[in-house]
């Protein structure tokens, strides 16, 4: 039966509400684990957060897997405490599976840590791995809104105090190289080659036998191809004689694909009349039509001269969602991955936040304030910088929150420039910059770069580093009010230095 936490403490546990942490230790996991531990021990938010946590069930043959039959599989309190500490520490499943097993504080906070324990509470790579799969968004979504008006309680004043919310964007990379027209071709390639090669190995064809030797022998015309540059001679004989070759070197490497591609299709319709279920082909056809289209556009760029279009460029084959961003920053002429807009509030808790496909900041600002407002109604005020403006959102948000801060594009009318000097204004303009502040701790803490792999998987990382992010926060105003709470008790002595 799988359970959120096993309700029966086994010989020797310490109870979790037990748990004593270091106040001195400036590393990143204690904070973490004090937070988990608040909402463990806090009996209305525990209640809630397992009541989420029920939810996450994987997917059986006919949807949702039984929670009372079969395998017991991972407590899913073990998985939102080893899933936020991955986030948290930004570290790989590898290292997840070393602290899981070999972190004395940890152990106590999964519920083991006894000296009685067993091989069976050991954690496996591909245990981990299958398991912190499950979450989905849309479930940490839930745990998120949980966890922030837990935070909310602990440092605000008055329950019916406003929130001051700032948005902004910033660009979550995917786990790709940087793609040329040439090195995606040989992706596609290496990839057709590989798994056709497979398949017909399983099927006793020995037609790749020598798939490997093929391979080098095309990555050698990659490379030449590779190593080409473009003449800087100011000699015109020189110029041409050098573009002819590099013109010639992409001929001889868009020859020797095509011929390795005439080769697969003999290979696929041979493997389809032997009854290869469809299921095992579609991968090589999929690269096939990937190999199709790169071989296509370097035709047009390089030998026929043509500027292929942005929106017919693919950036990467493996992680196919991922964007050629340039936000013209300093340094940093590109990124490769999706916008991630975030919106915070004065108390330094991420309330809400967006995975961007093929949308810029003007585009989402509406439905973002609109879904953060019906999670967290009481927004007083919210700002944003000049890549939100549009006039359009300037009337539609002050429908909707009582004080809009988004700077105006270009040149001031009288009245527009009146409501840019109110004081509130520039006071909450002010404040604004402090989101970067929140990008920045969540770059540090799992969000400099995507290392799950599809969209899907995309969306779920950036949710848990949310998560992680705001356990986090928790965990540091609790254990700065346990300073505070030690220093008055010492009371207004001093020791000497």
């Amino acid at each position: 039966m799988r359970q959120i936490i096993a309700p029966q403490l086994k010989l020797g546990e310490q109870d979790i509400a037990a748990i004593q942490f270091n106040p001195k230790s400036r590393d990143d996991i204690p904070p973490l684990l004090r937070g988990l531990q608040y909402i463990y021990v806090t009996t209305e938010i525990r209640e809630q957060v397992f009541a989420i946590l029920a939810d996450v069930i994987p997917d059986g043959v006919h949807g949702k897997a039984d929670a009372h039959t079969g395998r017991p599989g991972m407590d899913q309190w073990a998985m939102l405490v080893l899933g936020t500490l991955r986030l948290a520490l930004n570290i790989d499943y590898d290292r997840v599976q070393e602290l899981a097993n070999e972190h004395k504080t940890l152990r106590q906070m999964l519920g083991h840590a006894g000296w009685a324990e067993d091989e069976r509470d050991r954690y496996q790579l591909q245990t981990l791995k299958d398991n912190l799969r499950l979450f989905t968004p849309e479930l940490l979504d839930r745990i998120n809104q949980v966890v922030v008006a837990a935070g909310h309680a602990l440092v605000k004043k008055s329950p019916d105090a406003g929130l001051a919310v700032r948005a902004d964007s910033f660009v979550v990379k995917t786990d790709v190289h940087y793609p040329t027209d040439i090195n995606l071709l040989w992706d596609a390639m290496r990839k057709v080659i590989e798994i056709i090669a497979g398949l017909c190995a399983d099927m006793g064809v020995t037609e790749w036998r020598q798939s490997a030797y093929q391979l080098r022998q095309f990555k050698k015309l990659f490379r030449q191809v590779q190593r080409l540059k473009h003449s800087t001679a100011k000699d015109p004989e020189k110029r041409a004689a050098k573009q002819e070759a590099v013109r010639q070197a992409h001929r001889d490497y868009l020859v020797a694909a095509e011929v390795l591609l005439a080769r697969v299709r003999e290979t696929l319709w041979m493997l389809q009349v032997g009854q290869v279920p469809a299921a095992l082909l579609a991968p090589v056809e999929l690269y096939i039509s990937h190999a199709e289209r790169q071989i296509d556009q370097i035709r047009r760029r390089v030998l026929l001269g043509q500027i292929i279009p942005h929106d017919e460029k693919v950036f990467s084959l493996f992680e196919p969602h991922t964007e050629w961003i340039s936000k013209g920053k300093a340094g940093v002429p590109v990124e490769l991955g999706l916008r991630v807009v975030v919106v915070e509030d004065q108390y330094r808790f991420i309330l809400h936040h967006q995975v961007m496909q093929k949308t810029t900041d003007d585009q989402v600002a509406v439905p973002l304030l609109t879904e953060t407002r019906a999670r967290f109604p009481r927004i007083a005020s919210a700002s944003f910088d000049k890549g939100f403006h549009s006039p359009n959102n300037q009337t539609a948000l002050a429908a909707i929150i009582p004080q809009v801060v988004m700077p105006k594009k270009g040149k001031l009318s009288l009245v527009q420039a009146e409501r840019e000097h109110d004081p509130e204004f520039i006071h909450l303009r002010h404040q604004h910059s402090a989101v970067e502040s929140a990008i920045n701790a969540l770059e540090v803490h799992g969000l400099d770069r995507c290392l799950d792999h599809g969209l899907d998987a995309f969306k779920r990382y950036v949710a848990l580093a949310v998560v992680a992010r705001n356990i986090q926060r928790v965990g540091a105003l609790l254990r700065q009010q346990d300073a505070e709470a030690r220093e008055r008790q010492r009371g207004p002595y001093r020791r000497a230095a």
